[in-house]
């Protein structure tokens, strides 16, 4: 027990997490900023998720992050358009039972390809959870702005992230590209382990999806794909206990969070200080996502109600639906991250050949 509550506050070992903090929190500043001053805050998600690319700077060496964010970004950028689309030609907003479960459907899929693509691409981090939430936070949308402004903004957004990644060479004297690594060809039981993995994504996210909607009328929630971002946390880790251990830190974090965000919520800042709040929240999670799960999140949750609320208003209804999504959505992770260990034990236990020296015992 005290191991477990003591993995609540315990910091792994920082990695010069200060820089990747301050490049996503100026990655999402200035852009957020930019459209305050041209007056086209309904572009703003476009340039949150654009900015994400700035999580993918946590790679040694100039070269390698201008190429690890390069990829990340051109992936998001395809996510974004994706999702636009889809909202436009798919996804029945007039019908919202049938749009939201048009979304979780699509949304399921995303998670798949998206882990699939972030595996053979190398990214870290690894999965495809900002994707998810990406593709279906933008779905939802019931008005969307112009297609081509919102790729633009996105674009943009992925720009200056990737700018920000190597603009360390402007201010380091004799910084160099440093020795750019192209990695091996990956191997058959890698290649293997990628598409399990997005078998499990797909599982996950579209288990807790289908849950949460289902529940949706009793619970009167709205956010079902919150559960699904929530459902793949779990599912990154080296060891089974690893893996739970996140899913119990999303819960414990979320909730410590969402009073963060009732004090927001209380305080009814004016747009300009919820704009700032966003890029100071960035610089949190940054600095402690990679270190500690449970007090990263405490950063992530009211970054994303507050980012999800700021054309809209803030709602405590958000409050409500964060925690039941979250829960459902982590304890959905959880289960198939313990079903997933003990397939993969009896899988190990049939392929392998009994030890010869040896001879079963009764139990």
């Amino acid at each position: 027990m005290g191991d477990k509550f003591g993995s609540l506050l315990s910091l792994g070992p920082a990695n010069n997490d200060q820089w990747v903090a301050l490049r996503t929190a100026v990655g999402i500043f200035l852009p957020l900023f930019g459209l305050l001053a041209l007056d086209r805050l309904d572009l703003m998600v476009f340039v949150i998720f654009g900015a994400f690319t700035g999580v993918y700077g946590r790679v040694q060496g100039y070269g390698n992050r201008l190429a690890a964010q390069a990829k990340a970004g051109t992936l998001f950028l395809v996510v974004i358009a994706a999702a636009a689309l889809a909202s436009h030609y798919l996804v029945n907003h007039d019908d919202l039972m049938a749009g939201t479960w048009m979304v979780v459907g699509l949304t399921t899929v995303v998670s798949g390809i998206c882990s699939v693509s972030t595996g053979y691409l190398r990214l870290r981090p690894a999965g495809s959870l900002f994707h998810i939430f990406a593709f279906a936070a933008i779905a939802s949308m019931p008005h969307q702005p112009p297609p081509v402004d919102s790729l633009i903004a996105a674009l943009a957004a992925v720009l200056l992230s990737v700018v920000l990644g190597f603009s360390g060479m402007i201010f380091t004297k004799g910084a160099s590209w440093g020795p750019c690594n192209a990695g091996a060809p990956l191997s058959r039981p890698v290649r293997i382990a990628i598409w399990n993995e997005a078998w499990l994504y797909m599982l996950a996210a579209g288990l807790a999806g289908i849950i949460a909607n289902l529940l949706a009328p009793a619970l009167s929630t709205g956010h079902s794909y919150w559960a699904m971002v929530a459902a793949v946390v779990p599912l990154v880790g080296h060891t089974t206990r690893h893996r739970v251990r996140r899913g119990v830190h999303r819960i414990l974090g979320t909730l410590t969070g969402l009073l963060a965000m009732a004090a927001v919520i209380a305080l009814d800042p004016p747009v300009w200080a919820l704009l700032a709040m966003i890029g100071l929240l960035q610089f949190g999670a940054e600095m402690f996502i990679a270190r500690n799960y449970f007090l990263g999140q405490i950063f992530v949750t009211p970054l994303a109600l507050v980012g999800v609320s700021v054309g809209s208003g803030l709602d405590t209804a958000l409050l409500y639906d964060r925690m039941l999504e979250t829960i459902i959505g982590a304890v959905i992770g959880m289960l198939v991250v313990l079903v997933g260990s003990v397939y993969g034990t009896w899988v190990r236990r049939r392929l392998l050949p009994a030890d010869p020296g040896t001879s079963a015992q009764p139990m």
